[in-house]
């Protein structure tokens, strides 16, 4: 069950970049290339570009919802290249859960600056569930095909 190291691999990879975040980010942000690329630990009690502040208990129950649907389909579908995109999107969802659940918020650390814009600081779970999302899309759009219903055979009145 290849899918299901993913999915493992995945989570485990979060929680220890979100640990290292937490030990040595929480005090000082570390610049990694000046006026673009920084470390810096923060706490997100919302979703995805800080939206839905402080709904952490919706959060936890959409994302638990979402999760076993994705993992049913996981379950479901044969197709290798559509089940790794969805053991990606589930690993990252399952990261930033169990960060909701235990402490009600998500620990992000990865900021990009372009200009004056500052991307919003994000994580490694983050990142699992756009490149997953990704491959998700490539699928549908390039590679999925849709069964066709067998056809009845036609009744020729003789």
């Amino acid at each position: 069950m290849i899918w299901a190291l993913i999915i493992i691999a995945g989570f485990i990879l979060d929680r220890l970049t979100k640990i290292w975040a937490f030990d040595s980010l929480s005090h000082e942000p570390v610049t990694v290339i000046d006026n673009f690329f920084y470390l810096r630990y923060l706490e997100n009690k919302g979703a995805a570009f800080s939206i839905l502040q402080g709904k952490t208990v919706f959060l936890v129950i959409m994302t638990s919802l979402v999760s076993l649907a994705i993992l049913f389909i996981i379950i479901r579908f044969k197709d290798k290249f559509m089940r790794t995109a969805l053991c990606l999107i589930f690993s990252g969802a399952a990261g930033n859960l169990y960060d909701r659940a235990t402490k009600g918020s998500v620990t992000d650390f990865i900021e990009f600056h372009f200009g004056s814009y500052v991307f919003p600081i994000f994580n490694a779970a983050d990142i699992f569930v756009v490149i997953g999302t990704i491959l998700l899309a490539i699928y549908i759009l390039f590679f999925y095909k849709e069964e066709k219903p067998a056809e009845a055979p036609s009744k020729d009145p003789e």
